[in-house]
C-alpha cells in the first residue's frame, strides 16, 4: 500500500516505481529534475515506520523519520512534497493469496488517514482471478493501482502481460498505473506512451529503466550515464545520503561499465567524499559542506535562545516546555491565549494533540488566527502538551503568558470585571477578562468542558482532538 504524502492525481502521469534501496531522496529528486510527474519511495516496512520518529532536520532541511537504532528510514524534503508516494509494505507478494486480508488492510488506511492511498499488485495465474481482485481493491475507495503485469513467481527476463493489465483498465473506473515494461518496451521517453496505449492504462511507472538511467524520464531524449551519475552523486552528498546506498545506486547506473577503471575507483570508495574524489567533484563536496557546517554553526546559535522560532512545514515550533512552577498565577497560557482571541474578535484557538506509543508522551498543535504552532518537545500529560503549544503561540506573538516575573498582563477576574462595569457604566471595558479558578481550571469557562475523542491510527500513535 503507498500513502501520499501531498494531493496528487494519477491519470496521464509517470511515476518512479517503487525499488528498493534504489528509491531513496536522491533518486526521487533526479527523477523529478527530469520530467517524472510522481516518485514512489522504497519499499518500507510499515511495523518499522510505526517505531520511527519524526525529526525536523534543520541543517539538510529535510523532513526524517528516524528508527530506534538511530538510522534514518525515510527522509524527504519540500522539492518533493507535491510528488512523493510513501510506499508500505511487508507480506509483499504473499498476500495475493489473501484477498480478504488485502480488502482489510487498505480499507483501515483509507479510512485512517487523510492522505489518499494507492496500492500495487502483481498479477494472479488467470485474468479472471486477477479482475476480481482488482474490483475487490477498488470497493475500498483506494485512488489508484499499479499492476506490474508478471506473475508473482516471474522474474525481469519474462515478457509482461500487457492484455492482462489492459483487461484490468478496462474493468474499473479507478486510474490502473501500467509497471513491468523496462525489459522490451520503455528505453526512452517516447516509449512512455506506447507502453501506456499497449496496456490501455492511465498512468505508467517504471523502475528497470528508471534505475539504469533516470534521464529516461526526459522528454528530449537520454542524457550520457556518466552527466546522471554526477548530478546524482551531488544530492546524495547534499542530503547526506548514507555512503552504501550511494555506492550501490551509483552501481547500477554503471551497470556492465562496474569493471571499468571508474567502476572499481568506485567499488573501493567508503564515503561520499571518496565517491566524489572518483568523479572528480571533490570542490562541489568540500562546497558542500562548509554550506552545510555554516547553517549547522547557526542553528546551534540560535538555539541558545528559546524564542527562537523554526518553520516545520506550515507549523512554527519552539523548543518549549511547559514547567508548572514558572506558572503560579491565577491564568495558564491557555488562558490567556484564550482570552486575547476574544479580544481580537477571532476564532476559539484550537489543539489537536497526538500521543506517541514508545513513551505514552504527548504534544500538541494549536491553531490561532489560521496558523498552527508547536513545542518540538514531548509532554508527560495532554494538559501541558496543549499549555506548551500556547506558550509557543503566545511568543510568536509577542503576548503575555502569565510567566513568573512577567509583570502586569493586564488580564482580571470575573468579580474585579463586574466591579469595574459598576464603576464605570457609561465607559467601554477594554480590560480583557477571565474567570477565577474556585474549581478546576477551565480553558473556557463559558462553556462546559469538551470532552476529547481518541482514535489508534495504523502507525500505533493516538491521535486526540479537543476544541480550545
Amino acid at each position: 500500500a503507498s500513502l501520499n504524502m501531498g494531493s496528487l492525481c494519477f491519470r496521464n502521469i509517470n511515476a518512479l516505481a517503487p525499488m528498493v534501496r534504489v528509491g531513496t531522496l536522491p533518486m526521487r529528486l533526479l527523477a523529478l529534475d527530469y520530467g517524472a510527474d510522481i516518485v514512489y519511495s522504497e519499499e518500507l516496512i510499515d511495523i518499522k515506520m510505526a517505531q520511527c520518529q519524526r525529526v525536523v532536520n534543520e541543517v539538510l532541511e529535510t523532513v526524517d523519520f528516524v528508527a530506534p537504532d538511530e538510522r534514518v528510514m525515510f527522509r524527504t524534503c519540500k522539492k518533493e512534497k507535491e510528488h512523493v508516494v510513501l510506499q508500505m509494505g511487508g507480506m509483499g507478494a504473499a498476500l495475493l493469496s489473501n484477498p480478504d486480508q488485502i480488502e482489510a488492510i487498505l480499507r483501515t488506511l483509507v479510512n485512517g488517514v487523510s492522505k489518499p492511498v494507492t496500492c500495487k499488485i502483481r498479477i494472479l495465474p488467470t485474468l479472471e482471478e486477477t479482475v476480481s481482485l482488482v474490483k475487490r481493491i477498488e470497493g475500498t475507495g483506494v485512488s489508484a493501482i499499479g499492476v506490474h503485469g508478471r506473475l508473482k513467481d516471474e522474474r525481469p527476463r519474462h515478457p509482461v502481460h500487457c492484455d492482462v493489465i489492459k483487461a484490468v483498465s478496462q474493468s474499473v473506473s479507478i486510474p490502473v498505473i501500467a509497471n513491468g515494461g523496462s525489459l522490451d518496451l520503455i528505453k526512452a521517453h517516447a516509449d512512455f506512451e506506447e507502453f501506456r496505449k499497449a496496456t490501455g492504462a492511465s498512468s505508467v511507472m517504471v523502475a528497470r529503466a528508471a534505475m539504469w538511467n533516470p534521464s529516461v524520464f526526459r522528454s528530449q531524449g537520454l542524457l550520457a550515464v556518466e552527466e546522471v551519475m554526477k548530478e546524482y552523486l551531488k544530492y546524495a552528498v547534499r542530503y547526506d545520503n548514507h555512503a552504501f546506498n550511494t555506492k550501490y545506486c551509483l552501481c547500477q547506473i554503471l551497470r556492465e561499465k562496474v569493471e571499468s577503471p571508474l567502476g572499481k575507483q568506485l567499488l573501493s570508495a567508503q564515503t561520499n567524499e571518496e565517491i566524489c574524489e572518483a568523479y572528480g567533484l571533490q570542490e562541489y563536496y568540500k562546497k558542500t559542506q562548509a554550506e552545510l557546517q555554516t547553517r549547522r554553526d547557526a542553528i546551534q546559535t540560535n538555539r541558545g535562545d528559546p524564542n527562537h522560532p523554526v518553520l516545520d512545514g506550515d507549523v512554527t515550533t519552539m523548543r518549549v516546555k511547559f514547567e508548572r512552577r514558572e506558572y503560579p498565577g491565577e491564568f495558564s497560557p491557555k488562558m490567556f491565549l484564550l482570552e486575547w482571541s476574544r479580544k481580537e474578535n477571532l476564532e476559539q484557538p484550537a489543539y489537536e494533540t497526538i500521543q506517541r506509543s514508545q513513551d505514552r508522551a504527548f504534544q500538541s498543535i494549536v491553531t490561532m488566527a489560521g496558523k498552527k504552532y508547536r513545542s518540538t518537545l514531548w509532554e508527560k500529560s495532554k494538559k501541558f502538551a496543549e499549555q506548551a503549544a500556547a506558550i509557543v503561540c503566545l511568543r510568536v506573538l509577542g503576548l503575555p503568558e502569565g510567566r513568573v516575573g512577567e509583570g502586569h498582563s493586564g488580564l482580571v477576574g470575573k468579580r474585579k470585571r463586574e466591579e469595574k462595569r459598576k464603576d464605570s457604566p457609561n465607559e467601554e471595558d477594554a480590560t480583557v477578562g477571565c474567570e477565577a479558578r474556585k474549581r478546576p481550571l477551565s480553558e473556557n469557562p463559558a462553556e462546559p468542558r469538551a470532552s476529547s475523542g481518541a482514535s489508534t491510527l495504523p502507525n500505533g500513535v493516538t491521535h486526540k482532538a479537543s476544541a480550545v
